[in-house]
């Protein structure tokens, strides 16, 4: 059995930034001096100053809001205040389902462009399709919207209908469609059987991860007899994080025993332990994890955990190097505060935090010609204002974060796949727990 850890978070990349973070009650801190005092009434003077004789009338709210987030963010890049709105978002993300009509789309020629309509989701069953141009929603054009606009307003409440205005190959005229929203449903895992060889990719750590890994070693298991099953690789490249819960259940589906990952705060007494159960859900078959530098916070623990216990080889490059965890303090109606209040920890009492998980084998990944020059991956070092960690170096996150859409040219999962296979062997394959030697 796997052993489901308390509710905690481990966000998500925010372009080149990842966040960590844990649901917390409001602690009481200690009563600020009084020359902290004084120094908030200057900011009340300087806010009254502002908002009366301004060249032009301020919004108060989003003078308030900066103000706090100029704050922040002299803390850390990860410490922030999140609006209602922010808030609520975040809470979707990390729900893994949200009102919509379940389409992944990208931008074309200031039209969205339909890359694949989800298998069950109101739109796959009004009849949308891979390739469609959406040049309309509601009746109002989509050219002038930023992607992330066009999706938030086809987002929205279930039950509720929205009208796009598609063109489409082949059509002589736009065609409408009035779709009603449903509850959509993100998979968290994707997995697949490459011949002998079984193939999970976790996209990011939302509460449906755990359940979509179990149900993929399952269906692997039942696709492939367990005497032609050479084991399994665990991709967890470009994975930006999620809930920390998450990310100590999907170690523990691999292990046996042992220190997952702890976190350490500014006092002593409030470290905190989790440990993994009995109850390998891959029967001990060998396991490989791929990184890259797009694989941050959530991810590296579970790298580092099953890496430090010698569970499994990990292959690809240095990882982000996120190693710091936010606590989400709820505020009521005006939002939330992510505050940094924690690093964590590897199994051998090593932060990852500015530094990342080192693979066992270092396998680049080469950008194809058109993308030279365009992808590069800054690591967790590389951001002003970064709490600096205990080994940190300045050698950043190795190559350009990238994976193949194709897995003959991903050179990262053929290696492993030869591994697997033993048709390359090294030392660091396969991994065995019995050796794994952990100073705390």
């Amino acid at each position: 059995m796997i052993r489901r850890a308390s509710l905690v978070l481990v966000g998500a990349l925010m372009g080149a930034t990842a966040m960590s973070a844990v649901y917390s009650l409001t602690v009481p801190a200690e009563a600020a001096g009084a020359s902290t005092y004084r120094e908030l009434s200057i900011f009340g003077d300087v806010f009254e100053r502002v908002r009366a004789q301004y060249v032009t009338p301020p919004k108060e709210d989003q003078l308030i809001e900066n103000a706090i987030n100029g704050m922040l963010s002299s803390l850390d890049p990860h410490s922030s205040y999140m609006n209602s709105k922010d808030a609520e978002e975040m809470r979707t993300q990390t729900r893994g389902e949200f009102g919509g009509l379940g389409i992944e789309v990208t931008m074309e020629d200031e039209l969205v462009k339909v890359i694949t309509p989800i298998d069950d989701t109101p739109a796959a069953r009004a009849g949308v399709l891979a390739g469609d141009l959406i040049s309309k929603i509601d009746g109002a054009d989509v050219r002038g919207l930023k992607l992330e606009e066009a999706v938030d307003k086809m987002r929205g409440k279930v039950n509720t209908p929205i009208k796009l205005t598609i063109l489409r190959k082949g059509a002589d005229k736009p065609i409408e469609l009035t779709i009603m929203r449903d509850i959509i449903a993100v998979k968290a895992v994707k997995y697949r059987v490459e011949n002998d060889v079984g193939y999970l990719r976790v996209i990011s750590f939302t509460e449906k991860t755990f359940d979509d890994l179990e149900a993929g070693i399952e269906k692997i298991k039942a696709d492939v007899p367990a005497d032609k099953l050479k084991g399994y690789v665990l991709d967890l490249r470009l994975n930006p994080g999620g809930l920390l819960d998450q990310a100590i259940n999907v170690s523990d589906a691999f292990l046996e025993r042992g220190e997952v990952v702890s976190t350490r705060g500014r006092n002593e007494d409030e470290t905190r332990r989790f440990n993994a159960s009995p109850g390998d859900l891959t029967d001990g078959k060998p396991v490989i994890v791929l990184v890259n530098g797009g694989s941050a916070s959530a991810s590296e623990i579970v790298a580092g955990a099953l890496q430090d216990l010698r569970r499994a080889t990990v292959v690809g490059t240095r990882s982000f190097g996120k190693g710091s965890v936010q606590t989400i303090i709820p505020l009521g109606d005006a939002g939330a505060l992510r505050l940094t209040t924690a690093l964590y920890y590897t199994p051998s009492g090593k932060s990852i935090q500015g530094t990342g998980i080192t693979p066992d084998i270092t396998v680049e990944q080469p950008l194809p010609p058109e993308l030279q020059g365009k992808l590069e991956t800054a690591g967790e070092s590389s951001l002003r204002g970064h709490i600096k960690g205990q080994s940190e170096s300045d050698e950043g996150s190795g190559s350009a974060a990238y994976v193949p859409p194709e897995a003959k040219d991903d050179l990262q999962l053929q290696y492993a796949l030869e591994l697997l296979r033993g048709q390359k062997t090294d030392p660091s394959f396969p991994a065995n727990p019995e050796k794994a030697e952990l100073k705390n």
